[in-house]
């Protein structure tokens, strides 16, 4: 494993909010605050010497012919044929790539015109014929993305809503607020259009409060906020749902135990997504993103404390302000981390099909892209039906698997979710009602975001399972390289103190 920010002029040294790969290929889709979306070609020189290269390919929005704001979100479709752009103001573009002489080129197909304020936040249907987004008008739309039509509008949201989470099942949709609320909404077709049942929307769950049981037995619990409020200093809570289906995982968490404050994001499990199941351990900063890798890996089979019972490992990466996570669900600390990244917050993941590369998007104006060696995340898991290809291995047009529940481990006992009616609120989740100690890594003094809010620090959260404690450590980690200062005069990228060079965390 090798990787860094590549040092290069990513959008005119402003600010970049958005990245995805290409679904069949190492392309990767940038968007910036210089109203532009540009395609790069990801590779490496094959020595395992360098970092990884970004080679410029084609900007799509040529003379601010396109959008005239700042883009904050893109995402290729499943099949790779189009391409999402949400941006300030409210518009949203799909692109569509053309054959021609010179090779390809991605040109303006429809123009979604229905959310009144800043879009932040879009997501795809599994089978590429919806795409739902999230706007500052505190609402989320659901878009035929044939007819360039609004399918459903989805309210309820009393701020900005910063995340949309579209389940690969196609059964619900999930989104964040700066209100400190998640709603789930399940599909509930009414009636049928043109031999096909007519989405509808519900919202079925909406997750606001955790109860905690004092630590004076005579007290009753203590309730407390699941979520940061709208001073979380980002304009994105970019939710995910696993590949298959089986669990959701909620960033910008917050966790309250007496006077401690955790930052940590939540695991829902497919089979209750009324309430929490499993609370990651506890960041330095608040979590703003995460991204599953799009492939499945075969079990190891090396660690039975896993909080999860798959027939395979699932990987995922979560970003806090200013450092990256990366957890299987096989292991309970994470498998990869690395901090001080980036001078300005954090803003987006993505993970190429072949999970060869990660990459991480920053106000700095500038990406991280991390290589991982042939088979160094594991063995692809081949799922039933589908042939194994050698090679890098593209999950894009894989079926996800039906998973009805998630199992969850802890010491010798097993909580299995089972279903519940629709609450406001939640109780706590079993892994801090059991006190698992999870130990997580500090990062690099001296990496200051661009917003000025400082987060609280928790250098642990302690754990007892069966009344012997447990300390956990990161996994291995590869040292990366810091990215260059900007000589443009910008306050996003300017650092206000002297920045130390980070190193890897053992």
């Amino acid at each position: 494993m090798r990787g860094g920010t590549v040092q290069i002029n990513w959008h005119d040294l402003q600010p970049v909010l958005s990245l995805d790969f290409h679904p069949a290929s190492r392309r990767l889709a940038t968007a910036g605050a210089d109203h532009d979306v540009k395609i790069w070609v990801i590779g490496s020189d094959g020595s395992g010497e360098k970092l990884p290269t970004a080679t410029f390919q084609s900007g799509l929005s040529p003379n601010g012919t396109a959008h005239s704001s700042a883009v904050n979100v893109i995402r290729f479709s499943p099949s790779g044929e189009f391409l999402a752009s949400g941006a300030d103001g409210g518009g949203i573009i799909l692109w569509k790539l053309h054959s021609t002489e010179d090779g390809e080129a991605w040109k303006v197909h429809k123009t979604l015109l229905f959310h009144h304020k800043d879009v932040l936040d879009l997501q795809w249907s599994h089978d590429g014929a919806f795409l739902v987004s999230a706007s500052v008008d505190n609402s989320c739309i659901i878009w035929d993305a044939n007819k360039g039509t609004v399918q459903q509008k989805l309210e309820g949201h009393l701020h900005y809503v910063q995340g949309v989470a579209w389940d690969p099942l196609g059964q619900y949709i999930a989104s964040m607020s700066s209100d400190r609320t998640c709603k789930i909404y399940a599909n509930k077709p009414q009636g049928k259009s043109k031999n096909s049942e007519k989405i509808n929307f519900v919202c079925q769950h909406t997750l606001v409060k955790v109860e905690y049981q004092s630590h004076d037995e005579s007290k009753p619990p203590v309730k407390s906020h699941l979520f940061h409020d709208e001073t979380l200093p980002s304009f994105f809570r970019r939710l995910a749902w696993s590949p298959d289906g089986s669990f959701l995982v909620l960033p910008a968490g917050l966790s309250k135990h007496s006077s401690e404050v955790i930052n940590t994001a939540y695991i829902m499990s497919r089979r209750d997504l009324s309430r929490p199941a499993i609370q990651l351990p506890g960041a330095s900063k608040a979590i703003v993103a995460v991204r599953f890798c799009p492939v499945l890996f075969s079990l190891r089979g090396s660690n039975s404390d896993g909080l999860f019972k798959l027939p395979y490992r699932v990987v995922f990466a979560v970003a806090t302000l200013n450092s990256l996570y990366v957890y299987d669900t096989e292991s309970v600390p994470p498998i990869l981390i690395h901090a001080g990244l980036h001078y300005a917050a954090i803003t987006d993941i993505a993970w190429s099909s072949d999970a060869k590369y990660l990459a991480v998007s920053s106000r700095d104006g500038y990406c991280t892209v991390i290589e991982f060696e042939n088979e160094e995340l594991g063995q692809p898991h081949i799922l039933s039906g589908a042939k194994p290809v050698e090679g890098n291995i593209n999950c894009g047009n894989k079926k996800p698997l039906m998973a009805d529940s998630v199992e969850v481990d802890v010491g010798a006992s097993k909580v299995k979710m089972d279903t519940s009616p629709a609450a406001v609120e939640v109780t706590l989740p079993p892994v801090l009602a059991e006190n698992i100690p999870l130990r997580t890594a500090e990062p690099a003094e001296g990496n200051v975001t661009s917003e000025n809010k400082k987060a609280p620090t928790v250098d642990c959260m302690d754990v007892d399972v069966a009344d012997s404690k447990v300390e956990t450590v990161p996994g291995p980690m590869a040292e990366v390289t810091p990215p260059p200062v900007s000589t443009k005069n910008s306050t996003s990228s300017k650092p206000t103190k002297k920045r130390i060079t980070p190193i890897a965390i053992n």
